[in-house]
């Protein structure tokens, strides 16, 4: 007899992982622009753990906010949900772009994946990846290793375009100095970011957000959280892994990284029935952020599945004098 436990998630998690998000994006929303970030991390956490552990999962964090001794909440190996099947490894970051909504900046969201137990990329200590996103035009026509005039000329040759017509969003960092220049060789446009490589990955699969490419050295865990929306949404990612200095390398060998290995989608995360949600903190390209007023907020999300290729967006009003008689977050205090 079959083990339950190990059974495929059937229903559409995703619904339920936008209740997290909304509950992440609503707690940390308050701080908007008060520079703040510890607090408004703390907010985004203690929201979205509440609401995971509410779902009928037995659910392991695979990207969390760190290991065990330096995050007390959603750390890399928690168990969160009631503990009942299915068996789900799960992605999170409360809020991708932490300097954006203390700043008050575009484009903060609160996120959550889940996939299959077993089929996430692991990163373990190694934090930063370089990397290559597209959306589904542009699928099959890329690789993370060639010279970034090939990329764009087959990207464009996809798309059905000239490489001046693309654009390609890159974070604004001093290690990105040369990548820029390339870029600018080839007479693309180039969208720099701050932060939130999550957006920018999840934005090239977006119709109408104007960007076609994601390129440059980004967040290892946010590269796991956009192949799980890219897959939803029939993109695709590739990435190596990058290290920092000498001691990451020897580390990583000692570990059994491979740092000259291409990690295509199906080693970001190997099942074809992932989930997404992402949630709107401040407002951006993918999605609104939350407003609030005297009784209550709005909030715009995303909510993906990857087995129907279904992307669905989600808008929510929310009353506090209904909410606050059984939630434990008080979203209605500061």
């Amino acid at each position: 007899m079959s083990d339950i436990r190990s059974s495929d998630p059937d229903r559409n998690l995703a619904f339920e992982l936008v209740r997290v998000t909304e509950s992440a994006a609503l707690a940390s929303g308050r701080f908007m622009g008060r520079n703040e970030k510890n607090s408004s991390d703390q907010a985004a956490v203690q929201a979205m753990r509440l609401m995971l552990n509410t779902i009928e999962m037995n659910g392991t964090v695979i990207i969390g906010e760190g290991e065990k001794d330096d995050a007390p909440m959603l750390f890399n190996g928690e168990i969160v949900g009631t503990g009942s099947a299915p068996d789900i490894d799960i992605a999170v970051d409360p809020i991708d772009g932490t300097r954006l909504l203390a700043l008050g900046r575009a484009n903060a969201l609160s996120t959550v994946a889940a996939s299959d137990s077993g089929s996430m990329f692991n990163p373990g200590p190694f934090v930063y990846m370089n990397k290559i996103a597209v959306g589904p035009e542009a699928k099959n026509s890329i690789d993370v290793e060639a010279p970034v005039e090939d990329n764009l000329s087959n990207v464009a040759k996809s798309k059905g375009c000239d490489v001046d017509d693309l654009t390609v969003v890159v974070l604004d960092r001093h290690r990105h100095a040369s990548l820029i220049a390339d870029l600018r060789k080839t007479g693309a446009r180039i969208r720099l970011i701050t932060d939130g490589d999550v957006a920018g990955a999840v934005m090239t699969a977006w119709p109408g957000s104007g960007i076609d490419v994601l390129m440059g050295i980004g967040g290892t865990p946010e590269g796991v959280l956009a192949a799980c929306a890219l897959r939803c949404m029939g993109g695709e990612i590739q990435g190596k892994l990058w290290p920092r200095n000498d001691n990451e390398i020897l580390r990583g060998d000692r570990m059994g990284y491979d740092f000259n290995s291409v990690l295509r989608m199906d080693d970001l995360v190997s099942s074809e029935n992932c989930f997404f949600a992402a949630t709107g903190i401040t407002d951006g390209e993918l999605v609104s952020g939350v407003k609030y007023f005297g009784g209550g907020a709005r909030t715009h999300s995303l909510a993906m599945r990857s087995r129907s290729g279904t992307v669905r967006e989600v808008i929510s009003q929310h009353r506090w004098d209904k909410l606050m008689r059984f939630s434990q977050i008080m979203y209605d205090q500061e």
